[in-house]
């Protein structure tokens, strides 16, 4: 395991099983079993900060998230003890299997949220029921007829409260095993039906008094009990949270996702008639045409002149002063693709953009360059890290700009030429000198710090989490924004070690030493998690750690005071500390997002997601436990900074635009000259 990785794996450790990549690189370093070449893969991302999200070692088996449907095992899913149990893997005292048994405390939740989620399902599921009328998840089923149970359950209106969580359960999560385009027939199927139809809307789902457990209750009485309009009305209810939860993904895909809303728009006009009470809503179905309609050619032009910068990628100190925004696939930026003899040439392209596309935009420019004389070949596209790993994508591959590392950088050239490519001059040399940190107060660029991690955490919708772990590639949204949060991460750990390695002078690195401790405390009291941690573990990187005479000139209080922050960052008892203090914590906050993704893995691989055709819902409902948490902590706003005055905007560009060696080697070879190892 390569050096540069240790204080945030360490941190990260898993306490069960190890969670670790099969093949790639993560975060700039190479996974040397695997020879560091080869076909990228999607989730297996450059500016991965956690190596170990979705593959399974091999000694814990082959992955578990979907089971052969040719299995004659009923399903056995994990009781509904409580939100805060996920299953694991058994081990000799008997605690259970990976398919049911034995439930451990969930990595996501704190015991505080755990007992208390665990006392509303029990006594929310006394009141029996199961098909969201009661507290306990939907029993497994089959996605289509989950989503006719959820229309019930919205239209019986019993117990709002639990009918709320399912339906969010619902949204949030269906995308794990139900399409979109699915889903949306099944409610056009839905709304179109007549009330004496009814009968035979299941699909050939079993009678509800014999698929529910422990209830009475059959098709014709209270939940079957209601007229076409209330199940119009539980139809569009249910769209509307769809609409509602996915806005801003829905208005990047333009015509595709506004036929939903036009069809069922068509669909209610021409049950005014019958149905009047469903004008409001018809209404209602205008606007949201409005609003995912497909924008004017004006408006595309006008969105073709903004084009985006991303971290690593500002040109201009006005770009970088803007507060960011969400980014979509089709937001258009600027990127630099170098060449074997490191000339390179500058594309515009969309951010979803696939890699033949990138290709063939390389291969244009090359043709009217004077530095190439003669017009390449079959070109593939290659990250090179600063330490000279090498990926190769796939043409197929999309939006591979959120994916690169920090200092990672994109080449394109002929497959021969693959193993001629070298990092950059600039990535493996570096240059001494007094860093313009000393001139900064660590409050101001502990605010600023602050400021730009809350922007970054704002952009990511939630589902970007849930795409994340449980789809990959295969996913129809992609988490640019999310991957930005991480590659964040990662640059702040390696710009502390980068300015104190940098710095030639003893007294002046004890200083820089105070002041990163100092900025560390100042992230921690205004809740930002992110930062808090990214510095601790900084100062934890091995090239730092053993600069044993600046350490020692640091006094004695701040040395006390680091001591507390590592305390924080112990794994131990899956990561009590840390959890000890989110949890005392209030919104808003930013959470250390790379544990949170860790939290979600581990209710993936521990618990199954289909047997056969059966969906396990009670999974479902974790996960979006989980989601519901993160909702919380963005449930109030943080108070921006708006002071302009010419040493903020100094700060706030210096912040925002970090200049860090990544190269673990690099920095080692640093550390060495600043204080030998005879020393």
């Amino acid at each position: 395991m390569p050096a540069g990785m240790k204080p945030l794996e360490k941190f990260l450790k898993k306490q069960t099983t190890a969670l670790t990549r099969a093949g790639g690189f993560v975060g700039g370093v190479a996974d040397k079993a695997s020879g560091g070449t080869g076909a990228s893969r999607r989730r297996a991302s450059l500016s991965r900060v956690v190596p170990f999200f979705r593959e399974t070692s091999p000694e814990s088996g082959q992955a578990r998230e979907v089971f052969s449907p040719d299995s004659e095992d009923p399903p056995s899913w994990p009781s509904a003890t409580g939100t805060g149990l996920v299953t694991a893997p058994s081990s000799a005292n008997g605690s259970g299997s990976g398919s049911g048994g034995g439930d451990i405390r969930s990595p996501s939740l704190s015991s505080d949220e755990q007992s208390s989620e665990a006392s509303l399902i029990t006594e929310t599921s006394s009141g029996g029921g199961g098909g969201g009328g009661g507290g306990t998840p939907l029993p497994p089923d089959t996605p289509d007829n989950l989503t006719l149970s959820v229309l019930d359950s919205v239209a019986g209106k019993r117990h709002a409260h639990c009918t709320e969580t399912l339906l969010d359960d619902f949204m949030l999560t269906h995308p794990i095993f139900l399409t979109a385009d699915r889903f949306q027939q099944v409610l056009l199927q839905q709304f179109s039906l007549e009330t004496e139809g009814k009968e035979g809307d299941r699909g050939g789902r079993e009678a509800q008094g014999e698929r529910r457990q422990g209830g009475g209750e059959t098709e014709g009485e209270s939940e079957g009990a209601m007229d076409g309009a209330e199940r119009k009305q539980a139809v569009l209810n249910v769209a509307f949270r769809y609409l509602d939860t996915y806005r801003e993904l829905l208005q990047e895909e333009g015509e595709r996702s506004n036929s939903f809303p036009k069809e069922l728009y068509l669909c209610a006009v021409r049950e005014l008639s019958r149905c009047p009470e469903l004008v409001e809503d018809v209404l209602k179905l205008q606007r949201w045409t409005e609003i995912l309609h497909c924008p004017s050619e004006e408006e595309k032009e006008s969105r073709k002149k903004q084009v985006r910068p991303l971290f690593r990628h500002f040109r201009r100190i006005d770009a970088c002063l803007q507060p960011r925004e969400a980014f979509r696939g089709s937001d258009e930026i600027f990127c630099r693709v170098y060449t074997p003899d490191h000339s390179y040439v500058t594309i515009r392209s969309r951010l979803s953009c696939r890699v033949g596309e990138i290709l063939a935009l390389v291969r244009e420019k090359l043709q009217y360059s004077e530095d190439q004389p003669v017009l390449p070949g079959n070109l593939i596209l290659v990250a090179v890290t600063s330490a000279g790993e090498k990926a190769v994508f796939r043409p197929s591959d999309e939006a591979v700009f959120t994916t690169l590392g920090v200092n990672t950088h994109l080449f394109a050239c002929e497959p021969t030429e693959l193993e001629s490519l070298l990092p950059l001059p600039e990535e493996i040399h570096w240059t001494p000198g007094d860093s313009k940190l000393h001139d900064m107060s660590a409050e101001e660029v502990a605010n600023q710090l602050v400021v730009f991690d809350w922007e970054l955490f704002s952009c990511v919708h939630e589902v970007e989490f849930v795409c994340y772990v449980f789809h990959g590639e295969q996913s129809r949204w992609r988490p640019l924004n999310l991957e930005l949060v991480l590659q964040r991460c990662s640059e702040v750990q390696h710009w502390v070690a980068t300015e104190i390695l940098q710095c030639q002078s003893l007294p002046k690195r004890v200083q820089l030493l105070r002041k990163f401790i100092k900025i560390a405390a100042l992230c921690k009291q205004q809740q930002d998690l992110l930062s808090f941690l990214a510095v601790v573990l900084g100062l934890d990187n091995p090239a730092v750690n053993r600069l044993r005479l600046t350490w020692e000139g640091l006094p004695g209080k701040f040395r006390k005071q680091f001591q507390q922050f590592e305390s924080v960052a112990d794994p131990s008892r899956n990561h009590k500390s840390y959890r000890d203090l989110i949890t005392s914590l209030r919104p808003p906050l930013i959470p250390f997002t790379p544990l949170l993704l860790k939290d979600l893995t581990f209710l993936h691989e521990s618990c199954k997601t289909f047997h056969g055709e059966l969906v396990n819902f009670e999974k479902m409902h974790k996960v979006a436990e989980m989601v519901r948490i993160i909702r919380r902590y963005r449930s109030s706003q943080l108070a921006m900074d708006t002071e302009t005055s010419p040493s903020h905007l100094q700060t706030k560009a210096y912040v925002r635009q970090l200049q860090v060696i990544d190269n673990q080697n690099l920095l080692f070879d640093m550390s060495c000259k600043l204080e030998p190892k005879d020393t």
